[in-house]
């Protein structure tokens, strides 16, 4: 069954006749056809007859094809015209720049730009080190390619590439407050490109190299890293090998094996899959095995690149020989940063049992999911819309986060070890236990982006600040974090289908928090508070019960008004 996705959806504008059956009709075309309904709209009704807009998602774009010819087949359906989703979000670009200081009177123009400016240029000019407070410098990001090896396109070119960069940039700022600008060069000249990230540094915070092809990229991501006094990270390298270590310590503990037993197959021997290995290498991996499309990459093979023969002195260490398909047979981990059909599904199936496959090539996998999902134990892609996301879209906003809030002049590696990476997960698992016991610590300012692509709206922050904490400056907080603590909770049931248990334990849980948010209220209306009791119970009304609230609820308001 081909895989549907957003990303080949379409709206189609239909005319149909007003009569009994006739949209049932086209959405059995469209189921036949394989495709997935989605929004059905109704645009205008005229005599006898309607028009509607119906978004259907396929799985690719000869798919998508199909089902809009199958609707077109209909007798007595016209298809008015077909809009491609993807397309329309890019219309115009993804980006725009906004202004953060107002400009609403005659006093405004003058401090923000001249006359007063010029007392603010003369500050920096006596002390450059002023920009980051005074300048956009402070949380900006320069995203610079060269178009030549954009997701597993190749090289298409800057212009080509740009959309990617634009996705970037949204994703810096969605996940990490962080604006990011693209900067895509028509050039492929190394020192032409190192040349131009040294020219434009004093704008920005850090330089986020990105789909720029091996070997190239690590002379530049070198050369900068040397000569610059800002970050500079290679995305493609540090950032796809720090997720990739991430998940795979989180599947080996799902299957129950261990990182120095198991035999790793990996697809893709350029910046991505290099920088993959070395992290796996440093955090305990022994049998690491890369292949490109000419086979293993081993130790003696003829017109290896300087870069793979230096690889090649550092993994594989039975010095194995084959194809891909080949040193798969046993081996418990495949890992793909490579192209769509690197290796096969039968050759996936010859592998250990408990099999770990991580198919992240983009946009199109190694191996169809949907194949070997029934031949291995965990399996991830690089893609949004396949489950166990493995995406550096984890990383990278978090590392310019850290490295622009305190001012870091370079991103380096760090000494992996076992060791090391043993007392990491046994920090995080303590912080993560001291942040649910005191979740006042959690920094409020990074939940709202989460919560918008959560809820599909902006909480503000004094709303968190109440539901988390249960402290509340003014009778509209808590209202707004009771509106808030609701949402959440609905999105949550909508997403998460949930046993009984787990939807008591939920709803004890809501309730809960509803009722502190009761006795915030009753500071300020003893009326609200009532009503946020009245919602605490159709939440949970065991939580609620007489009993509960005499035991649980220390303020004699409450029982009076529960009375």
């Amino acid at each position: 069954m081909t895989h549907v996705s957003a990303s080949y959806s379409a709206t189609l504008r239909v005319r149909l006749s007003d009569a009994p059956g006739s949209f049932a009709r086209v959405a059995q075309a469209i189921g036949d056809a394989g495709g997935s309904l989605g929004a059905i709209d109704l645009v205008r009704v005229a005599r006898h007859e309607k028009v509607r807009d119906v978004t259907v998602q396929a799985g690719s774009d000869e798919h998508l094809h199909a089902i809009v010819e199958s609707v077109r087949a209909i007798e007595g359906v016209e298809v008015e015209h077909v809009s491609d989703r993807t397309f329309l979000l890019h219309l115009g670009g993804k980006l725009e720049v906004v202004s953060r200081v107002p400009l609403k009177t005659r006093d405004d123009l003058s401090m923000a730009y001249t006359p007063g400016v010029a007392r603010v240029c003369e500050a920096i000019a006596d002390d450059p080190s002023a920009a980051w407070n005074l300048t956009i410098k402070r949380n900006t990001v320069a995203v610079v390619s060269d178009g030549t090896a954009v997701l597993g396109l190749g090289d298409i070119g800057p212009e080509a590439a740009m959309p990617v960069m634009e996705g970037k940039a949204v994703l810096f700022k969605e996940f990490a407050g962080v604006d990011a600008f693209p900067l895509c060069v028509a050039t492929k000249d190394v020192n032409e490109i190192v040349a131009l990230c040294k020219a434009i540094a004093p704008t920005f915070g850090g330089i986020n190299l990105e789909d720029i092809s091996a070997p190239r990229c690590f002379e530049i991501e070198q050369r900068l890293r040397t000569e610059l006094d800002i970050p500079v990270f290679h995305d493609d390298q540090h950032g796809t090998a720090i997720v990739t270590l991430a998940a795979l310590v989180n599947a080996l503990k799902v299957v129950g094996k261990r990182l120095e037993d198991v035999k790793i197959v990996m697809t893709g021997v350029g910046a991505a899959g290099i920088a993959v290995a070395d992290i796996l290498v440093h955090a305990g991996a022994r049998n690491v095995i890369g292949a490109d499309r000419h086979g293993a990459v081993y130790r003696g093979r003829p017109e290896l690149s300087p870069a793979k023969a230096v690889f090649a002195e550092r993994s594989n260490p039975a010095n194995e020989q084959g194809t891909a398909d080949e040193l798969l047979a046993g081996a418990d981990v495949f890992i793909g940063v490579s192209s769509p059909g690197a290796v096969s599904a039968a050759a996936v199936r010859t592998m250990a049992p408990d099999a770990i496959v991580f198919a992240m090539a983009n946009p199109t996998p190694e191996v169809q999911p949907d194949e070997i999902e029934q031949h291995v134990a965990v399996v991830g892609t690089g893609r949004s819309d396949y489950p166990n996301q493995i995406n550096n879209v984890l990383a990278f906003p978090g590392v310019f986060r850290g490295a622009l809030d305190v001012r870091a002049s370079a991103i380096t590696e760090i000494s992996i070890t076992p060791e090391s990476l043993f007392k990491c997960r046994r920090w995080s698992e303590s912080v993560s236990k001291r942040y649910s016991r005191e979740c006042r610590e959690v920094p409020i300012k990074l939940l709202v982006p989460f919560m918008r692509g959560f809820l599909g709206f902006d909480p503000s922050i004094q709303a968190i600040t109440a539901l988390i904490s249960g402290k509340c400056e003014s009778l509209q907080h808590v209202l707004s974090a009771a509106t808030l603590l609701e949402s959440l909770y609905r999105k949550f049931l909508d997403i998460n289908p949930v046993n009984a248990e787990d939807y008591r334990d939920i709803s004890t849980d809501a309730a809960t928090r509803m009722g502190r948010l009761a006795v915030e209220a009753l500071r300020f209306s003893k009326l609200e508070c009532l009503f946020l009791l009245k919602r605490a119970l159709q939440l949970n009304y065991r939580v609620f019960s007489p009993s509960a609230i005499r035991k649980g609820l220390k303020h004699r308001g409450i029982l009076n008004i529960a009375r």
